[in-house]
């Protein structure tokens, strides 16, 4: 299990930028990615997607008193599976 702390998404997810950061605590690209708020999240969410080559789970909703989550108007069967596997978890919790 690894973890680091802030950083930019160039360093979080190519090799060569982390390499210009030798404090960097990962030893490969990051496979999670923790955004700072909803508006973040949502840019930088779609840009992955339609770059390709990643699999994005979310927005999650925690913290409330039943599971929720949202599913976007473009969500594919896959994304609302992964959806309805994290509140099913969040039942049992």
């Amino acid at each position: 299990f690894e973890y680091d702390g802030e950083m930019g998404a160039d360093v979080a997810l190519s090799r060569e930028a982390m390499a210009l950061y030798p404090f960097c605590r990962l030893t490969g690209p990051a496979n999670v990615l923790v955004m700072p708020a909803a508006h973040s999240a949502s840019i930088s969410t779609k840009m992955l997607q339609q770059l390709g080559g990643v699999t994005v789970v979310g927005p999650l909703l925690t913290g409330l008193d039943k599971p929720v989550q949202i599913a976007s108007m473009s969500a594919t069967a896959s994304d609302i599976v992964n959806l309805a596997a994290i509140a099913a978890y969040d039942i049992n919790r």
